[in-house]
């Protein structure tokens, strides 16, 4: 028994050697010197990570001081079951301080002045809502912070999720993946990553669910399409409100993004949450004819109909197909035109509103790109302007990502002060 109680006095000295080893973050901690501080996230970002990691270690605490409290004399499965309790609450600090440290410290890399034009880009998404409906967000929002990762495409970790990498813990700002080699300026599937994050934060994730079940089950009265429209209703949300920040290009963007060889953008996946790209494309074009761009539409679809030729195949159910003109109409009315109690009876098009002088001002953004001067376009609208700048061929596409990185790092406001070093918590001592 002496032996036993060795052995576990020894790993719970092991133990207490590790409760507060990831208890805080600050850029000194991961690497970021004073000259990388303007691509930095701001103080509030470190403040809000180390306020979730201290709730994470005062859990640690409470777990070890009940460990501690006369282990001896309790029975050894009872003192192993104690123990693995305080190794699961370092596992959530171990994950949720790798996931900031990664986050944090890729702004010490060559890759940071894109990261920080990209979270320029997602803020002023949100302030584009904050100028057309100056009440419509809850007081301040911390914005979003872009990353660099492995993978095919952006994507995101919404504000307030439960993430499943963390074992449950919230996530206490929005994320945004960025592969490694899409990180220039003009990819539209940025602004719909982004407008995920808007879908949530602005609180109608579910009422523009329930609005797509009925409208498709109204019409259609086929329970199948409405299940379907119900579960592509987040991705035809970002798309939609995609165009809305960045105009036709947008669309444009994300058709390119969606083009495929034919098997795969003719191919249906039961269940998934992403339309079939195939229609996917007519929703984008119906979106640009609702708001006035109907040339636009009318050639984005001409050059998908060339590309795929749809006669013939059995990958996408019968029922979607035919139902797609009279369907697609609707759900992009009911998505971007249609008003909302969360959004104050506004619609999606009212609250980030996109028109023809918002396009001009793009096009001859492009123009000034080409030129190599400065656009003072909005970020948002500086991506389309990207866009259309390499569409054109006028300007080499690195000199291209390297104008607009400089033009969106240069307008950043500076931050107000570098996050100090936090003081070093107290360590637990183990009673002898």
């Amino acid at each position: 028994m002496l032996s036993t109680q060795r052995f576990l006095r020894a790993k719970i000295n092991g133990l207490s050697a590790r409760l507060t080893r990831l208890g805080r973050i600050d850029n000194a901690f991961v690497g970021l010197r004073p000259q990388d501080m303007p691509h930095a996230p701001s103080q509030r970002h470190f403040q809000a990570a180390n306020s979730r990691l201290a709730r994470v270690e005062q859990r640690i605490r409470g777990r070890f001081a009940e460990l501690r409290r006369d282990w001896e004399q309790r029975p050894v499965q009872r003192v192993l079951v104690d123990i693995a309790l305080v190794e699961r609450e370092l596992d959530r600090a171990r994950r949720l301080f790798g996931m900031f440290y990664e986050v944090f410290a890729q702004r010490g890399t060559a890759f940071a002045p894109s990261l920080a034009a990209h979270d320029a880009i997602a803020e002023d998404c949100y302030q584009a809502i904050r100028e057309a409906a100056p009440r419509i967000f809850d007081g301040p929002l911390l914005k979003p912070v872009c990353y660099m990762e492995h993978g095919y495409s952006p994507a995101t970790m919404r504000r307030g999720v439960s993430l499943s990498r963390l074992l449950g813990e919230p996530n206490p700002f929005p994320l945004i993946r960025i592969p490694w080699d899409r990180d220039q300026p003009w990819q539209s599937v940025f602004l719909h990553e982004v407008a995920h994050n808007l879908q949530s934060d602005l609180g109608i994730w579910q009422e523009n669910r329930q609005a797509v079940l009925r409208r498709v089950m109204g019409s259609a009265r086929d329970p199948f399409l409405a299940s379907v429209y119900g579960r592509w209703h987040k991705e035809i949300f970002a798309d939609l409100a995609a165009i809305l920040l960045g105009g036709p290009a947008a669309a444009w963007g994300m058709a390119d993004f969606l083009a495929h060889p034919q098997p795969r953008t003719l191919t249906h996946r039961p269940g998934g949450a992403h339309p079939t790209a195939y229609l996917r494309v007519y929703l984008l074009a119906e979106m640009l004819r609702r708001l006035g761009f109907t040339q636009a539409g009318t050639r984005l679809l001409r050059v998908w109909q060339t590309l795929y030729r749809p006669q013939g195949t059995q990958r996408i159910p019968p029922a979607l197909m035919s139902s797609a003109p009279r369907l697609i109409p609707e759900v992009v009315d009911e998505i971007a035109f249609q008003t909302r109690r969360n959004l104050a009876q506004s619609a999606l098009a009212d609250i980030i509103p996109f028109g023809q002088q918002d396009e001009e001002a793009i096009r001859d953004g492009a123009r000034r790109l080409a030129e190599g001067s400065a656009t003072a376009l909005p970020p948002r609208h500086l991506v389309s302007a990207a866009h259309y700048a390499l569409e054109q061929g006028h300007i080499a596409p690195q000199r291209l990502a390297k104008a607009v990185i400089g033009e969106l790092v240069e307008r950043r406001p500076a931050l107000p002060n570098t996050p100090a070093a936090p003081e070093q918590p107290r360590r637990l001592a183990l009673a002898a």
